[in-house]
């Protein structure tokens, strides 16, 4: 089994569809298939072998997946970073990943020099490092077949959580992805005819496997955007070219502040959101404008990443589905007994689409799993009596206040429903009377300072009193990761 097997099989069937479209330039998937033969043969005249790191740090591109696709044809392990790491991050992950090749971009190669020995790094990838990209194409072969790999080998190393202390590498497997992937085309429907916009960037775990792998699998077509510019995605959208939309809870939240955003949709039959829950009243709000759901699904780095998938048949908003295919979900209490439907607890999670585990790290592994396979989300959930799977929110997340439990995600929720709240996140501060007090961060739609009791009389009526907070902070934006996920930890937390 090979990952990369997926291009080659879909280079064979529809050789002369477009696989990609970057900045108004197509390439084929016989093309792309070729240019990761070159890739692969180079890598291996380098003297890569199977199972060992080659690490990429780079920007969204052409380049980039072919690259990519070139390391798993080997047989290698491609370790994707984010191309936003401070040199600090960079040295931290090259360390403890140990590459024997890096594909970079020239910003970052005076930090990669002064850290390359000490990661084991021999070949650095970069039109200002050992050897340019097109000198690399050049130097392999136009055919080449690849490498198999058993099916509980490492495929790819993804990088989750914080980047200080023990980093934690999510080992995923040819088998984990595949299972994935497969998944993903099923419940999407996807074919050779769809066209994905992707601006999510690669390191990132739907970027990589929900969106590109899945694509590339199912023979559809990417129009990629390094990142995300509303006027780009915009003049894009108007081409008529895009049949499916990918994006975050924030841009949602942005595209529905647009005046004729139906029409500025063109051909899209189908959106996603990722990332992170999405409001419901964003989700009612975009059906009613659009005539189009927005599909959710659960999922996560270490589980490739589908776990549920909320159905085109049986749409439930506000939740994120039932178990796809092959995965197995139960909500458990602390201790790990297993849970009722309709209680709340930690959700967990069994099948083959589960990482293999953390790279280099036995404790974060013993700390991840129960007894059989299980796996810890760290995710608190409502499962109810038809299977269908509500996230309440993140263990960590909690917010304890004078004794009582409140998650955050409820008090956003109905946050989202007030007509002056663009976005919002609620967070606990310390509180040297209540423990810590809920506090919420938002951004208001006019840029105008929140009416603080008039908001705070708002919730009361929807919330019980100790779930209201007791702050409120008007923001003009809030801090975002490179997917558009909204970082708590990271608010200003003096006022």
């Amino acid at each position: 089994m090979n990952i990369s097997k997926n291009l080659e099989q879909s280079a064979f069937y529809f050789p002369n569809n477009t696989v990609i479209i970057e900045q108004g330039i197509e390439i084929s998937y016989a093309e792309l298939n070729e240019r990761a033969n070159r890739i692969a043969t180079a890598l291996l005249r380098l003297g890569v072998s199977a199972g060992d790191h080659i690490a990429l740090c780079a920007p969204n591109s052409e380049k980039w997946v072919a690259f990519y696709f070139g390391v798993l044809k080997t047989g290698a392990v491609a370790v994707t970073l984010s191309s936003l790491l401070s040199p600090k991050e960079l040295g931290l992950l090259l360390g403890h990943c140990r590459p024997k090749v890096l594909l970079a971009f020239d910003d970052i190669l005076a930090d990669v020099d002064r850290i390359r020995e000490q990661a084991g790094v021999e070949t650095v990838i970069s039109d200002g490092g050992d050897m340019p990209f097109e000198q690399l194409l050049k130097t392999g072969t136009a055919s080449f077949k690849a490498v198999d790999r058993d099916r509980s080998d490492t495929a790819v190393i993804l990088y989750t959580g914080g980047t200080t202390g023990t980093p934690k590498g999510v080992e995923l497997t040819h088998e984990n992805i595949s299972h994935a992937i497969q998944n993903a085309i099923f419940c999407e429907r996807s074919n050779e005819n769809d066209t994905s916009l992707l601006f999510l960037p690669f390191n990132h775990v739907f970027g990589q496997m929900h969106i590109l792998n899945a694509t590339i699998l199912s023979a559809g077509c990417i129009e990629l955007i390094p990142f995300f510019d509303m006027d780009v995605v915009l003049d894009v959208l108007k081409k008529g070219r895009v049949t499916k939309l990918f994006a975050v809870p924030t841009i949602y939240a942005r595209l529905l502040q647009l005046d004729g955003l139906k029409e500025k949709l063109g051909a899209v039959r189908y959106c996603f959101s990722a990332a992170a829950s999405i409001a419901a009243e964003h989700v009612s709000q975009w059906k009613e404008r659009t005539g189009l759901s927005i599909y959710e699904s659960y999922g996560m780095t270490e589980a490739a990443p589908m776990v549920t998938y909320n159905h085109c048949y049986r749409h439930v908003v506000g939740s994120v589905g039932t178990p796809v295919s092959g995965v197995e979900v139960e909500i458990r209490d602390l201790s790990g007994k297993p849970e009722k439907p309709g209680n709340k607890g930690e959700i967990c999670i069994r099948g083959r689409n589960i990482m293999k585990g953390y790279l280099n790290n036995p404790q974060a592994n013993a700390e991840a799993f129960w007894e059989n396979g299980w796996f810890r989300s760290g995710d608190m959930g409502i499962m109810d009596s038809n299977g269908y799977l509500f996230i309440v929110d993140r263990i960590k997340d909690m917010v304890i206040t004078g004794g009582e439990n409140v998650y955050p995600r409820e008090v956003e929720e109905i946050l989202y429903t007030h007509p002056d709240v663009s976005e919002c996140a609620v967070i606990g501060l310390p509180d040297p009377e209540w423990g810590e007090k809920v506090t919420a961060f938002i951004v208001t739609k006019s840029g105008k300072e929140i009416d603080s009791a008039e908001v705070k009389s708002f919730l009361k009526s929807q919330l019980s009193s100790f779930k209201v907070p007791k702050e409120y902070r008007t923001v003009d934006e809030l801090p975002k990761s490179p997917t558009g996920k909204i970082l708590k930890r990271m608010l200003n937390r003096d006022p």
